[in-house]
């Protein structure tokens, strides 16, 4: 574990200066706007856009890395989200601020490209395991640490953007400085949306749903916070803990995936979503440590719903197209994440901040409902167990997931679907020459 850690520490330094600032932006971004009385639509288009960013740049950041490099990608975008970041602070034209915000999402996911590649190059299949597991702890922690630091006093309102410029200035030192140079270059993960749409439509249903959870989550959960008369560094606190809440459940969560069926963790955790949320669909006046008690447990099980759902799509799905899945998978959750907030922001803005709430109880059973039939497993894959991997909130991870799943290897993936491919067109080829009879 020490030498992984030595190994790897200017990525984890990288990860959670990223994810730092990226968490600290949003929240602020969110509870400014709330305090200018900005509509609760237009606070969810901006979160949208960001979603929107990160969805399509995990093809532009293919290209961009492919150009140039994976130290220049990531230094260019590093600066392209630092000056983005700043130019929130000199205008407060919202539809400049939604521009922003999708530049800085597709900038973010590139740089997520360029980390996770970094990890997967770097690292022998059988640490794989340990490695993404401590980046995951370094994601949830940046992700909170940044919530931390609206618990902070400030006399100037700017202030805060500026930590967060500075912590995406400084996340390019670890990388600058690192001697690890050596990274294999990327190729694109195939698409095969015909066919996942065929075979487990359901699956990419529930994707869609959870990532409209916690797309709404991430854009909405401080406007809800402040509706509830917290001030800004209670709603500081609460968005740190209820982050913090994915990081706790993730590894309970693994020894349970591997023990017990999946199909029946998911609709138990999707009612235990449903009956923690609910609370505070009708909870208007109540003490600050009753509400985030509440909303903690709803956040535990809320982040256990995607990588219950990636696990038994890995589950349903050749190894030679687990790639291709998480790809799918990933663009089904952001396309849910973007439309999440845009949903939550037009139902706050009519009925209230507890209609996000409401709507994590909608979609809950939305997902009971999903998985609810049983999902049949090809025989050829029932006695082939898949372990389970924690994974972070979803997008805060770029297609090469699938590549860091240490039960995964890349290198056997890519010799599957060749050989499949040679197998088909050797079929093709027999059938050509010896048409059956007639």
């Amino acid at each position: 574990m020490h030498k992984i850690i030595n190994a790897f520490l200017p990525l984890y330094i990288a990860t959670l200066l990223l994810l730092l600032g990226s968490g600290l932006l949003t929240t602020w971004v969110s509870l400014r706007l709330t305090h200018q009385h900005v509509s609760g639509a237009m606070i969810g288009a901006i979160t949208a856009a960001n979603y929107i960013g990160l969805v399509i740049g995990g093809k532009i950041g293919h290209n961009l890395i492919a150009r140039v490099g994976h130290i220049r990608a990531y230094v260019a975008c590093a600066g392209i989200i630092t000056a983005s970041v700043i130019g929130h602070g000199m205008t407060d034209s919202i539809p400049v601020w939604i521009v922003l915000r999708f530049i800085i999402g597709l900038s973010m996911m590139c740089q997520y490209m360029v980390l996770e590649s970094w990890l997967n190059d770097q690292a022998e299949p059988q640490q794989r395991g340990v490695i993404f597991g401590i980046y995951m702890i370094a994601t949830y922690l940046g992700l909170s640490a940044g919530q931390v630091i609206l618990t902070l006093h400030f006399s100037n309102q700017i202030l805060p953007l500026l930590i967060v410029g500075l912590c995406f200035s400084l996340c390019l030192v670890p990388i600058a400085l690192t001697t690890r140079i050596s990274v294999q270059p990327m190729s694109p993960a195939p698409l095969e949306i015909g066919y996942f749409f065929k075979n487990i439509p359901r699956i990419l249903l529930i994707t869609l749903v959870t990532g409209m959870i916690i797309g709404a989550f991430y854009g909405m959960a401080p406007v809800y916070a402040s509706s509830m008369s917290l001030d800004t560094s209670q709603v500081g606190l609460f968005m740190a803990l209820t982050i913090f809440a994915g990081l706790v459940t993730q590894f309970p969560l693994s020894w349970l995936s591997d023990r017990y069926e999946r199909q029946r963790l998911l609709l138990g955790a999707a009612t235990l979503y449903v009956l923690a949320s609910l609370p505070l669909v009708f909870l208007v006046h109540s003490s600050f440590v009753v509400l985030i008690s509440i909303a903690f447990v709803a956040s535990m099980v809320q982040f256990a719903l995607y990588p219950l759902a990636v696990a038994i799509a890995n589950d349903r799905i050749t190894p030679e197209r687990r790639v291709s899945l998480t790809a799918c998978l990933l663009m089904s959750y952001g396309i849910g994440a973007s439309i999440g907030p845009l949903l939550t922001g037009t139902l706050i803005q009519s009925f209230g901040g507890n209609m996000l709430y409401l709507f994590f109880v909608l979609c809950g059973g939305t997902i009971f409902a999903l998985s609810w039939k049983t999902l049949p497993v090809p025989k050829r894959l029932q006695e082939e167990g898949v372990a389970h991997v924690p994974l972070t909130d979803g997008l805060v991870s770029s297609p090469l997931t699938a590549a860091l799943n240490p039960v995964i290897d890349e290198v056997d993936i890519i010799n599957a679907m060749v050989n499949t491919s040679d197998e088909e067109n050797s079929v093709e080829a027999d059938s050509e020459e010896n048409p059956p009879a007639q």
